[in-house]
């Protein structure tokens, strides 16, 4: 062993692989399917749809943005840990030049649904209940089909 092998030095930036000689590896699926969205862009195409479907009754829904956020702030003013369940949406009235917003918390809804029908009703439900109490209506009045099913 006069002359060991020297580890080749590794390659400035990411590491590609080549296995086999089979070429470089691609993406899993092309952009423009489904499984290539995440999670949060999924979530977002069913605040939206919520909301499309809602507009066709209340027309004056333009005029509010809906928001989505990963989870809601823990108010820094409470230093304990309080009992409340962690809520599903929430709304910001307007002011000053600004519109009323609806948010809609991901992760929370994300929890409390197993599959995508599950989670796109549950979904709409947050959405009608938040549009609601924006409104100062019941959820019934605002869609019709609230709580079925």
């Amino acid at each position: 062993m006069d002359n060991p092998v020297q580890p080749r030095a590794a390659a400035p930036g990411p590491r590609r692989r080549d296995r086999h000689g089979r070429g470089m590896r691609g993406p899993v699926a092309p952009p423009q399917v489904p499984l290539s969205a995440s999670r949060a862009e999924v979530f977002a195409d069913l605040v939206q749809d919520s909301v499309e479907r809602l507009e066709r009754r209340w027309p004056q829904l333009a005029d509010i943005d809906f928001l989505v956020l990963e989870v809601p702030r823990l108010e820094r003013s409470s230093e304990s840990w309080s009992d409340e369940p962690v809520p599903l949406g929430g709304t910001i009235p307007p002011r000053e030049g600004r519109p009323a917003r609806v948010v809609v918390y991901r992760r929370p809804v994300e929890i409390r649904t197993k599959g995508r029908d599950e989670r796109a009703a549950l979904v709409h439900e947050v959405v009608v209940e938040q549009v609601a109490e924006l409104l100062g209506l019941t959820p019934e009045t605002v869609d019709p089909r609230y709580g079925e099913d």
